[in-house]
């Protein structure tokens, strides 16, 4: 994201190898909508599929090339599901394989690179930090904690901004907050407790831009391994721990 609080300075994310990719969206998108993945309803992950490119563009967050190839695959084949069905046409191929097959292929080598010596497997993309390793790097932490996605903490992201008043909504120039001072503000936060839940981050009464300046203090703190950021299992509760 570009932040424009103080002198103009721009502000970029490059979230490299450390978060998912267009498959994981995929992935993200049919377990969200809990939909067959062999009946894909194409236009509505699709939609689904774009407003989150569009919500990584706006807040400048790199947008890799394999993003837009994949929105322009979805498109082609939305595009296809929408042409009438002629007679002689009925025993082609479903459109929809051209992502069912790839998105078996993915999950079949994704299974296959982890190390899942260490990793108990949990749904489809998630899997459970091994508990020495969790032990050694935090103490008490629960094992009943996962690995977030960067498509489950954008979900959790958008439903903090629901919740912002509309006078709050102020253009990001007006803050005077800057993303490391921010990440300096959670590190001090993360030293005295521990750990903290990724809502406990984002100040009731905090303007749209103050929302913003704090995730993306998160992704970077992330990015440079400052931070964990795990989910409960039961409880769906997101929390960030000392890296």
């Amino acid at each position: 994201m570009t932040e424009q609080v103080q002198g103009h300075t721009t502000y970029h994310i490059h979230l490299g190898d450390l978060f998912d990719g267009p498959m994981d969206l995929l992935v993200h998108l049919v377990r969200k909508n809990e939909v067959d993945l062999y009946d894909i309803p194409i236009a509505l992950i699709a939609e689904q599929y774009l407003e989150y490119i569009k919500l990584m563009k706006v807040m400048n967050i790199d947008v890799a090339g394999n993003f837009l190839v994949m929105a322009a695959t979805l498109a082609h084949i939305k595009s296809r599901m929408l042409l009438p069905v002629q007679e002689e046409q009925e025993d082609e191929e479903d459109p929809r394989m051209e992502i069912v097959r790839p998105l078996e292929e993915y999950l079949q080598l994704k299974y296959a690179a982890e190390d899942l010596a260490h990793r108990d497997r949990l749904g489809w993309d998630v899997f459970i930090r091994g508990t020495d390793e969790i032990s050694e790097s935090a103490g008490e932490e629960p094992r009943d904690f996962v690995q977030v996605s960067l498509f489950e903490l954008m979900d959790a992201f958008q439903r903090i901004i629901k919740r912002v008043s509309p006078e709050h909504f102020l253009n990001i120039t007006a803050d005077t907050i800057s993303v490391k001072s921010k990440i300096l503000e959670i590190a001090d936060i993360l030293e005295q407790k521990g750990s903290v839940t990724f809502e406990e981050l984002f100040e009731k009464q905090a303007t749209k831009g103050q929302i913003i300046v704090t995730f993306l203090a998160v992704l970077e703190m992330a990015r440079t391994q400052v931070i964990r950021i795990m989910q409960h299992v039961k409880s769906g509760i997101i929390r960030i721990f000392n890296g």
